[in-house]
């Protein structure tokens, strides 16, 4: 049984995964001491931790989708993909290597990344008419750091962490989405030159496009819309791999060439 005595509330929780994050401090799951969070309060939690880092400087440049993988969605209990925020605080330029010593225990996935032409906001929103919004595709790789230990939470947990948001790289090469079929597009995960992983589009909701309109519906109960110009990270193609300082992480895209990471 926990013996924590914090009054638990929204800017409380958001107050203590801000505060994990910056002090590198893993922790057991909110949801331990405060049974009452569920996924509407922990969303509120999500935008208050947001704010928070806007108010510290940080500009908000798009979403991130997590559990786009159907399985995933069935363990958890839901029928759509988590929202999460992105900063220009979050972005990773390309070739620079992941701070792990800023990070507690970090993971990279690889993800088709979309970057918005006009305003896409629901509800009714299709694959067709989201993919209408989508300026040009990338390839991408994030880093996701859980505050939470061992990366052990319930749904809640993870949404007021905001999906374990920690860091993103966007590939050099630009394309328009109109000219592949992205649920065919593929791509290689490796680790220093040995092949770990493996997928193709189809692993995000089917294709990137369901996922991104399944979003925007979501975004609109709230509310909230995705804007022209912010960028949207799909979801994870593959399981997560632990960043190791000094090795090399490449996704090697089919035609949406290739993004390497590496630990600090």
């Amino acid at each position: 049984m926990s013996t924590d005595t914090t009054a638990w509330n929204v800017d409380t929780a958001a107050e203590v995964l801000l505060r994990a994050e910056e002090t590198r401090t893993d922790r057991h799951p909110i949801s331990d001491d405060w049974p009452e969070l569920d996924v509407d309060t922990a969303y509120q939690v999500q935008a208050a931790l947001i704010a928070r880092k806007v108010t510290q400087g940080e500009k908000i440049i798009g979403v991130k989708l997590g559990l786009t993988s159907r399985a995933k969605q069935q363990r958890m209990g839901i029928t759509s993909p988590l929202t999460a925020w992105l900063t220009d605080g979050m972005v990773l330029e390309a070739g620079v290597p992941i701070p792990t010593g800023e990070l507690i225990h970090p993971r990279v996935e690889p993800e088709i990344v979309f970057v918005l032409g006009e305003r896409l906001e629901g509800p009714g929103v299709t694959a067709a008419t989201a993919m209408a919004a989508v300026r040009s595709v990338y390839a991408g790789i994030e880093v996701i750091d859980s505050r939470f230990t061992d990366f052990k939470f319930t749904l809640p947990d993870v949404l007021a962490d905001n999906a374990s948001s920690s860091r993103f790289v966007i590939g050099g090469v630009e394309r328009d989405p109109r000219d592949l079929d992205l649920a065919l597009e593929a791509c290689v995960l490796s680790v220093d030159g040995t092949v770990v992983d493996s997928a193709t589009g189809a692993a995000v909701q089917g294709h990137p496009a369901e996922a991104l309109a399944l979003a925007a519906n979501a975004l609109a109960d709230r509310g909230l819309a995705l804007e022209a110009g912010w960028i949207v990270l799909t979801g994870g193609m593959t399981d997560a791999v632990f960043v190791e300082p000094g090795k090399q992480i490449v996704a090697e895209f089919t035609h949406l060439g290739s993004v390497a990471v590496a630990g600090e």
